[in-house]
């Protein structure tokens, strides 16, 4: 093996590592800018989450009570129905 002469000088490869660290810092900077914004943005999608969770707890309520309403109506109707036709002798 034959060994060969670097000649490089040292203030030009320590140089070179400082130029290499600043550009490896100026990516981290940027990347740590871009987990902000996706953290900002996730804790914006939790809140719509949340708010739509609400949103549907109260349709669903909404609903139920409709639908009890509904039956409710219905029944009643039902009962005037057959009382007229059983206790009136259908006479208008």
């Amino acid at each position: 093996m034959t060994a060969e002469a670097v000649t490089y000088s040292l203030e030009s490869v320590l140089k070179e590592i400082k130029d290499s660290i600043k550009s490896l810092d100026r990516k981290l900077e940027t990347l740590d800018k871009d987990v902000t914004d996706v953290k900002i943005g996730l804790a914006t999608l939790t809140e719509k989450v949340d708010s739509m969770d609400n949103r549907l707890i109260k349709v669903e309520g909404t609903q139920s009570n409709q639908i009890w309403t509904l039956i409710t109506l219905l029944s009643g109707s039902l009962i005037a129905v057959g009382f007229r036709a059983f206790f009136m002798n259908n006479n208008p």
